[in-house]
């Protein structure tokens, strides 16, 4: 199995910026497609962006665009999202996620492993 943690999350200013960083360990041998979520509470888990094996194939949802940029090093297992200009709404646990696939996906259930959460909180 792959486990997965996240860092890096913490309180920032409006217009501020934080980097999140998924460290993946275990059986990491596999190409998998590595993904961000969040969720506020009372609200639905979001996806927030995700990365093919290679890099080269990224989604972001519309509220992040122009803001957060998601990268991979596969030589060290790990997955980032910069987030810049932070507003707010930004403000949840932000979850980083593992799916078995060489497809780029959206939607939680596609996603096989999920590390435990980092906090962000964004303050006016």
């Amino acid at each position: 199995q792959v486990q997965l943690v996240e860092s890096g999350g913490g309180l920032v200013q409006t217009g501020g910026s934080l980097r999140l960083s998924c460290a993946a360990s275990g059986r990491t041998f596999g190409r998998y497609v590595m993904g961000w979520f969040r969720q506020a509470p009372g609200k639905e888990r979001e996806s927030v962006a995700a990365i093919s094996w290679t890099g080269g194939n990224t989604y972001y949802a519309d509220s992040v665009k122009g803001r957060f940029t998601i990268s991979r090093d596969n030589a060290k297992n790990t997955v980032y999202l910069q987030m810049n200009s932070l507003k707010p709404e930004d403000t949840a646990i932000y979850y980083c996620a593992a799916r078995s696939s060489m497809v780029v996906a959206t939607n939680p259930e596609n996603y096989n492993y999920w590390g435990q959460g980092t906090q962000v909180t964004v303050s006016e």
